[in-house]
């Protein structure tokens, strides 16, 4: 395919700012939480979730949202796309207000799903509309920008939320959404035009189905073991399960004419070698990034807002970085630029090995600084490569994969690292509370937010539990760390091997027409 003319649309910048918009609020509301988890667990001033509650309150949203994503995309297109980036801001401002009114952690985790069920219909259309309305000279430096203004939203975010949790009640953070939700809807309605393909495939319904029901067993069986131990049938059962049915999707979607996920694009090494890297930094970043908010707030003493504040280097080095990695990609190549950003994540997360509770706060802020920055040089090239080996017709299925990859690997990083970190916790932290009564040594026991909820209750002695707590928190973060720098290293194998170099072809390879087109884009 020869390209000379500009074939981008007309309006495509103006079109990127509002599409940027639309995203700001889904990751707006997922950064807004991780500062509101200790509140959340306060039984007085939150909801006294617990340690698994906490994690569902995340999982809940990721879990629907990857479950759905294919379906939503396929329905965009069949349907309009601009009328289901509407359809997903109204039902995301509404899940905002249920969340924000929530009476107890089951609501909350119900609220966060309907969350997740609005996001699956936004996001789709948010890449897969870069891809066909920007020319693909053009197209890298769109994506650049697209993945800024997550950082940007990441650092808006903690702040917005340590704000709002100094002056107001924790649901503040959830009803902020709602006057951001209104102005995107009235910014789609009047610059995004709509579109839609006059020749859609069928639903996979089951296929789905299939992929809901294995995520959501696998992810269920981590956690629970995480929170009650691995030691019982019923964990295994779910998680045995969960493997099983999500081993019966990808046959299913292999003999299927109209698969909501065609795994033969994991032929593909500049589709495939991306999306595992997606998937691995995701997996370590998010795990390190749920529980690192405890560090801060309990351990440190930090407030919400000094909590948002310490997060800002990190966003602020994906904001400065992510729009100039194209610039990088082109002089050096995906495979330079990529393993940079993976080595900088596997040392900056394989930091944390070594970080006490005494370490001082800027090793802390430049520890995120750096981890930040490697994230800008990893998710651009990947990103960019996932659409570019795609023909613009089949943009919708590099943005489904490469979204729902993303959600899925932060959800299990958060479940998987959670698990180790809740048990390691239990294991240091049960010497020093043996002798407490059954009810208090079980919260003491559970999570290092539950020892701090007991400590308020013994008086002069709850000094006692909380360095307890500490000391095996930090244990146990040490150890959960060190297994996300593993996970994160194993990306730089699959970079090396797979990635593409400085001299490949930007160019997008056609779709064979023996091949359905899964989410096609007109």
């Amino acid at each position: 395919m020869q390209l000379h003319e500009n074939t981008g649309h007309p309006r495509r910048w103006s079109i990127l700012g509002v599409l940027v918009f639309s995203l700001l609020v889904v990751v707006l509301d997922n950064t807004i939480l991780n500062v509101a988890l200790r509140v959340l667990a306060d039984p007085v001033h939150g909801l006294g979730a617990t340690q698994g509650e906490l994690e569902w309150s995340i999982n809940s949203y990721t879990l629907v949202f990857a479950g759905l994503l294919f379906t939503f995309g396929i329905l965009g297109d069949r349907y309009g796309r601009k009328r289901f980036l509407l359809i997903g801001l109204a039902v995301f401002g509404l899940a905002s207000l249920l969340s924000a009114y929530s009476q107890e952690p089951g609501h909350l985790i119900a609220a966060r799903a309907l969350m997740g069920l609005g996001g699956a219909a936004i996001m789709p259309v948010t890449l897969s509309i870069i891809s066909n309305v920007f020319d693909p000279r053009e197209r890298a430096r769109a994506i650049g920008i697209w993945s800024g203004a997550v950082g940007l939203a990441v650092a808006i975010g903690p702040i917005l939320g340590g704000l709002l949790l100094e002056h107001f009640w924790w649901g503040s953070v959830f009803l902020i959404n709602v006057p951001v939700v209104l102005a995107g809807l009235v910014a789609v309605a009047l610059l995004v035009p709509e579109s839609r393909n006059p020749q859609p495939g069928r639903i996979d319904v089951v296929g789905v189905l299939l992929s809901v029901v294995g995520l959501v067993a696998l992810s269920y069986g981590i956690i629970n073991g995480g929170e009650h131990g691995f030691d019982r049938p019923g964990v295994w059962a779910a998680i045995v399960g969960g493997l099983v049915v999500l081993t019966a999707f990808v046959a299913y979607e292999r003999r299927i004419e109209y698969p909501s996920l065609d795994v033969r694009l994991f032929r593909l090494p500049r589709f495939a070698a991306p999306i595992a890297v997606v998937g691995l930094v995701f997996f370590a970043s998010m795990g390190m990034m749920f529980f690192g908010a405890f560090y801060l707030q309990l351990v440190r003493g930090y407030t919400p807002l000094e909590t948002g504040l310490l997060f800002l280097p990190f966003a602020s080095a994906q904001l400065v970085f992510a729009p100039t990695s194209a610039t990088l990609v082109r002089r050096y190549g995906a495979r330079v630029v990529s393993t940079i950003g993976l080595v900088l994540v596997t040392l900056t997360l394989g930091a944390f090995t070594v970080i006490e509770a005494d370490t001082s706060v800027w090793i802390v802020g430049t520890v995120f600084f750096f981890q930040g920055a490697g994230m800008a040089s990893i998710m651009p090239p990947a990103m960019e490569s996932i659409m570019s080996s795609l023909p613009r017709e089949r943009a919708g299925v590099g943005s489904a994969v490469s979204n729902t990859v993303r959600q899925v690997g932060g959800a299990l990083g958060v479940a998987i690292l959670g698990s180790v970190l809740a048990a390691i916790y239990r294991t240091e932290i049960e010497p020093a509370t043996s002798a407490l009564p059954d009810a208090a040594r079980a919260a003491a026991n559970e999570s290092i937010a539950g020892a701090y909820g007991v400590a308020g209750q013994l008086g002069p002695d709850g000094g006692n539990v909380i360095t307890a707590a500490n000391d095996a928190f930090i244990s146990a973060m040490h150890v959960a760390s060190g297994v996300a720098a593993i996970i994160a290293a194993l990306g730089i194998l699959v970079v090396l091997r797979w990635m593409p170099g400085r001299h490949v072809q930007q160019q997008v390879t056609p779709a064979p027409t023996s091949e359905p087109e899964l989410v096609p884009v007109s």
